[in-house]
């Protein structure tokens, strides 16, 4: 087979199969196969592929196939501009993260400011942070030992390593010292929802996806212990789930938090939280 019927036959197969935007999947795949670019691909077509080619690919199409996600079968990911290391140890980072990231780019930090991203994760949100303010302090937190270590590997990739400091921790109870901003994307689907997920998502760990029985248990704990964390004026920015932004809005007025404000993300969802303390 060609470079182009390899494509075509994977393509068709993985409409079968209900992946999303399939011929993209595909040739993401067979470049990762071949150790090429995608574009690459585009000048190769006619070429006939030998069958130690063509092995590898066809066992990433039937896991790809059966809802293994992609950026699992690459070993990384993108987000906003950087690759990162990505595997089952923590959850893929979505296009919504980095737009919670974007706004946080966008602010003025004191000099010297100190950071604290809680639950960590694949490290993003931390390692993004500090690579763009040079100056600030940041640590990233995570109750996951496996997490951590994904974390410190995308640091030490991006020669960040010494620019972040990781420390396992449930919330912020191993944090010392007060932050004049404390961002999490924290797990928050309701357990009963399991069944709505897409089999991508169910690859993440459970950890990191589900958010106690409404899903907001996680974010209500954090917003409680934010408070003795934060210096007067910090900011605390969460990114939350679907119809939550009104019942945490609230609990964040009772903490003493200030300019609560619910922003939207490009689905016009309100899926982040940004608000003052104290």
């Amino acid at each position: 087979m060609t470079v182009l019927e390899v494509l075509q036959a994977t393509t068709a197969y993985f409409k079968k199969r209900e992946i999303e935007s399939p011929r993209l999947n595909a040739e993401h795949l067979l470049a990762h196969s071949l150790g090429r670019k995608r574009i690459e691909l585009y000048l190769e077509f006619e070429r006939a592929l030998s069958e130690p080619e063509l092995a590898p690919l066809r066992e990433l199409v039937r896991r790809r196939g059966q809802g293994e996600p992609l950026q699992h079968l690459l070993g990384t990911v993108e987000f906003c501009g950087r690759v990162f290391v990505c595997d089952k140890r923590a959850l893929v980072p979505r296009p919504e993260t980095e737009e919670l990231l974007e706004h946080l780019l966008k602010m003025t930090w004191p000099a010297g400011a100190r950071f604290v991203d809680v639950g960590t994760g694949s490290g993003v949100i931390a390692l993004s942070l500090a690579a763009h303010f040079s100056e600030a302090e940041v640590h990233a937190v995570d109750q996951s030992e496996e997490a951590l270590e994904l974390a410190k590997e995308n640091a030490e990739l991006l020669r960040l390593k010494g620019r972040v400091r990781f420390a396992r921790s449930d919330l912020l109870a191993a944090v010392e010292g007060n932050f004049d901003l404390i961002v999490a994307n924290l797990p928050y689907v309701a357990t009963g929802d399991r069944d709505t997920l897409s089999r991508e998502v169910l690859h993440d760990p459970g950890l990191a996806v589900f958010g106690g029985e409404d899903g907001a248990e996680i974010i209500r704990e954090l917003i409680a212990a934010a408070p003795d964390h934060l210096r007067p004026g910090g900011l605390l920015a969460l990114e939350i789930g679907l119809g939550q932004a009104e019942r945490l809005s609230v609990l964040l007025a009772e903490k003493n938090f200030h300019d609560i404000a619910g922003i939207q993300d490009y689905a016009s969802v309100t899926r982040f939280l940004f608000a003052r303390y104290g």
